[in-house]
C-alpha cells in the first residue's frame, strides 16, 4: 500500500473509532485441556450404563424390563416405577433424610408394592406441604421436625442445606386418615380447579396419589396373599365343587357352603383386582399380535372359571412374588429370565424397544446434559474475565458434547415413540432447548467471543430444567390425543414453529447478555456490543420466517382437523402475535426507529410473548389448545415475565449511567 493511500484510509476512519480488538493469545495447552474436558464429560454421560444395580443378588434390573400395557402404552416396568415415585413424591428416589437411601432402585420399590406392600407401606414417598393439610392428618410442628443425630447434620439443617422438617410420608403414616381425606377431596372437587384452594388442591392431589399407589399394589397378586402360589393352586383345584355349590345353592339344594363361600369370596378379590389394577401384564394368549390385548392379572385369574386353569403369565408372576417375599435369589432370577424369554420369542420389537427404554433411563441424558450446561455457562463467564482461549476452547467443546447428548436423547424419544420430535409440552421444552442451542454452536463457531457459549448454558439448563419439572406430571411418552395424531403435521407444522420458538428465545437471551454486561460490567466493548447487534438481527430474521411459515402450516393443520383455517383461538393468536412482533422489530430496525439498544429491547420483550404463547395459552381454559391450568406453572411464567419488563427498564437507563456506556454509541 502506497503512504497516500494509507493516510487516506486513516483519514478515512472516525477519530473517535476504537481500533478493532486484538485476537486473545492462542494457549498452546488449550486443545489438551479441551479434550480432557471432553474426556470427563463424555465418561460424566456413560456413567450410569455401567452402573451394576443389585439387591442382594436379585436380578431386579431384569424385572425392570418386562414390558406392560400402561394407558395404552407398552413401556417397562422399570418406567412405570420411575414416572410413579416422580407423580407421588416429585423424584425417583426412596430416602429418609435421617436413614438415607431405603431401597437401590426404583425397580427395587416398585417390586416391594407388588410384591411386599407390607413393607412399600413404610417407605415415606408421598409428598405433603400445605401446612392445613398436614394439621388434618395430625402432623404437629414438634412431630415435623427432624432429629438428627449428627452435629454437623443440624448445623447444615439450620442454615438450609439439609431439610429442617419431614415433608415425605408414608402409606403407613396415612393410613388412619384415608376416609377423611378422601371426604375432603370429594367436598373440594365441585370447585373449579383454578378457584381451589391450596388445601383443596392439596387434598385432591394426595387423594390421587394414594389411588395410584393402591392401584399398584392390586395390579398383580391379590390383596393380603402372602403365597398366591398355594392360592392359586387351590383355587383351581376347587373350581368344580365351588361352581356345583354356587349352582346347588341357586336352584336351592344341598350344598357344600365351604366350596361355595370360598369361591365366590376369590371372585370377589379376583374383580376387584381386575377393577383396580394399573398393570396390564398379561400379554395376550399365542397367536394373538395384538399388542392392546394385554389384560390385568384380575381379569386372567377371572377367566379361570371358565377354562379351569390359571394363565401361565399369571402364575409367572405369582412365582415371582413368593420368590422375592422369601428371598430366594435363585429362584427369583431363573423365573424372571424364563418369563422374558418367552416374550422375546413373541414380541421381538417390542422387548427390544422396552430394553432401549431401561437404558434410557438409566443413563439420564437430559438431567446430565443439564448439569453440562450449567459448567458450560460458569465456564462461558469466566472465559470473559481470564484465559479465554482455554476456557473458552473447553466449554465449547462441552457445549457440543452436551448438545450431541441431547440430540440422542431427543432421537431415541422418537424412535421409542414413533413419532417426530414435539409431540407435548416435555418433548416442547427438549426441542425449544435443543434448537436454540444448536444455534449458539453456530454462532460460537463463527464468532469465537463466549456469547454462544453463555447463551447456550443458560438456554440449554433452563430449558432442560423446565422440561424436568414437567415430567413429574406422569408418562412423557404418552399417547397421542386423536386430533394430534397426524405424524406428517407434527414432522411440519409443530416442528416448525417450534423452532420459531427457539430462535426468539436465543434474540432475547442474547439481548439479556447485552444489557447485563453494559450496565453492570466494563465488559461491553464496540466490537462485542457490534457482535451482539449482528446476532440478535439475524437470529430475529431467522425466527419471523420460521414462525410465519410454522403459523401458515398450522391453519392448514387446522382447516383439516376442524374445518377452519383460522378460529382465533388463544394458541393461533399467540402464534400470531409472535410473527408479528419479530416483523415489527424487523420494521422498526429498517425503519431506523430503533438503536441498537432499542431492538435489545424489543428482543427482549419477545421472550414474554414466546412464553405466553408457548405456555400461557394452554392455561387458561378455553380453545381447542388449552391443556389444563397448572398453578405452579403460572407463578413460574408471571415472575419470568416481571424479570423480562424489569431487564427492558434496565435497558432503557440513559446510556451515561452504562458502565460500559463510553464504549456505545447507541
Amino acid at each position: 500500500m502506497s503512504t497516500t493511500s494509507a493516510v487516506a484510509s486513516t483519514q478515512q476512519r472516525p477519530a473517535s473509532s476504537p481500533p478493532p480488538p486484538a485476537p486473545p493469545p492462542r494457549n498452546k495447552f488449550a486443545g489438551w485441556v479441551a479434550a480432557a474436558a471432553v474426556i470427563l464429560g463424555l465418561g460424566y454421560l456413560i456413567s450410569p450404563l455401567f452402573k451394576q444395580d443389585t439387591a442382594g443378588g436379585f436380578d431386579y434390573v431384569g424385572f425392570g424390563r418386562l414390558p406392560i400395557l400402561v394407558n395404552g402404552r407398552l413401556k417397562p416396568m422399570d418406567s412405570v416405577a420411575r414416572t410413579s415415585l416422580l407423580m407421588l413424591q416429585d423424584r425417583q428416589r426412596v430416602s429418609s433424610p435421617t436413614t438415607g437411601n431405603l431401597v437401590d432402585s426404583p425397580d427395587e420399590w416398585l417390586l416391594d408394592v407388588l410384591f411386599r406392600p407390607e413393607i412399600a407401606d413404610t417407605y415415606p414417598v408421598f409428598a405433603i406441604d400445605n401446612p392445613d393439610l398436614l394439621s388434618l392428618l395430625g402432623f404437629t410442628e414438634e412431630s415435623l421436625k427432624i432429629n438428627y443425630t449428627k452435629s454437623a447434620h443440624r448445623i447444615l439443617a439450620t442454615v438450609g442445606f439439609m431439610p429442617g422438617t419431614y415433608r415425605r410420608f408414608s402409606y403407613k403414616q396415612l393410613e388412619s386418615k384415608l376416609a377423611e381425606i378422601d371426604r375432603q377431596s370429594r367436598l373440594a372437587e365441585p370447585t373449579e380447579q383454578s378457584l381451589r384452594t391450596p388445601f383443596q388442591k392439596g387434598v385432591i392431589e394426595l387423594r390421587d396419589r394414594l389411588v395410584l399407589y393402591n392401584r399398584l399394589k392390586h395390579s398383580l397378586i391379590p390383596p393380603g396373599s402372602t403365597n398366591p402360589l398355594s392360592e392359586y393352586d387351590a383355587f383351581v383345584k376347587g373350581i368344580p365343587a365351588g361352581a356345583a355349590a354356587i349352582r346347588a345353592r341357586q336352584q336351592g339344594q344341598s350344598h357344600d357352603e365351604a366350596a361355595a363361600r370360598a369361591t365366590l369370596e376369590a371372585a370377589q378379590r379376583y374383580e376387584f383386582m381386575g377393577r383396580m389394577g394399573y398393570l396390564l401384564a398379561i400379554p395376550p394368549l399365542a397367536g394373538s399380535t395384538d399388542p392392546n390385548a394385554w389384560k390385568s392379572a384380575g381379569n386372567a385369574l377371572l377367566e379361570s372359571f371358565q377354562t379351569g386353569d390359571i394363565n401361565p403369565t399369571v402364575l409367572a408372576y405369582a412365582g415371582m412374588a413368593t420368590a422375592w417375599r422369601n428371598r430366594q435369589v435363585e429362584q427369583f432370577n431363573t423365573i424372571v429370565k424364563m418369563f422374558r424369554e418367552i416374550l422375546v420369542k413373541r414380541f421381538p420389537e417390542r422387548v427390544s424397544k422396552t430394553d432401549a427404554e431401561v437404558r434410557f433411563n438409566s443413563a439420564e441424558p437430559f438431567l446430565r446434559s443439564m448439569t453440562l450446561y450449567g459448567v458450560i455457562f460458569f465456564l462461558g463467564i469466566l472465559s470473559w474475565m481470564r484465559a479465554p482461549d482455554l476456557l473458552g476452547r473447553s466449554a465449547f467443546a462441552l457445549l457440543i458434547l452436551a448438545w450431541l447428548a441431547t440430540t440422542v436423547g431427543i432421537g431415541t424419544r422418537m424412535w421409542l415413540e414413533g413419532r417426530p420430535p414435539v409431540t407435548n409440552l416435555y418433548s416442547s421444552a427438549l426441542f425449544v432447548g435443543w434448537a436454540a442451542v444448536g444455534l449458539c454452536v453456530l454462532l460460537e463457531r463463527l464468532y469465537r467471543n463466549g456469547l454462544g457459549l453463555v447463551a447456550g448454558g443458560m438456554i440449554g439448563f433452563a430449558t432442560l430444567l423446565i422440561a424436568h419439572h414437567l415430567s413429574l406430571s406422569g408418562d412423557t411418552l404418552e399417547m397421542m390425543r386423536a386430533v394430534l395424531d397426524s405424524n406428517f403435521w407434527l414432522a411440519t407444522h409443530v416442528v416448525t414453529i417450534t423452532v420459531g420458538y427457539s430462535a426468539t428465545y436465543l434474540a432475547g437471551f442474547l439481548a439479556f447478555i447485552y444489557v447485563v454486561r453494559g450496565v453492570f460490567t466494563n465488559g461491553l466493548d464496540a466490537g462485542t456490543s457490534s457482535a451482539i447487534k449482528s446476532m440478535v438481527y439475524g437470529i430475529i430474521c431467522f425466527a419471523a420466517l420460521f414462525s410465519l411459515v410454522g403459523t401458515i402450516l398450522g391453519g392448514i393443520w387446522a382447516d383439516q382437523s376442524w374445518g377452519r383455517f383460522w378460529g382465533w383461538d388463544p394458541k393461533e393468536n399467540g402464534a400470531l402475535i409472535i410473527v408479528i412482533w419479530n416483523a415489527l422489530i424487523l420494521h422498526a430496525r429498517w425503519g431506523g426507529w430503533v438503536k441498537t439498544r432499542g431492538l435489545m429491547a424489543l428482543a427482549i420483550f419477545g421472550n414474554i410473548v414466546t412464553s405466553w404463547s408457548w405456555f400461557g395459552t394452554n392455561m387458561l381454559g378455553v380453545g381447542l389448545h388449552s391443556y389444563g391450568f397448572m398453578e405452579a406453572a403460572f407463578y413460574w411464567l408471571l415472575a419470568f415475565c416481571i424479570t423480562q419488563l424489569a431487564l427492558i427498564g434496565v435497558a432503557n437507563i440513559p446510556l451515561r449511567y452504562w458502565r460500559s456506556g463510553r464504549h456505545l454509541s447507541a
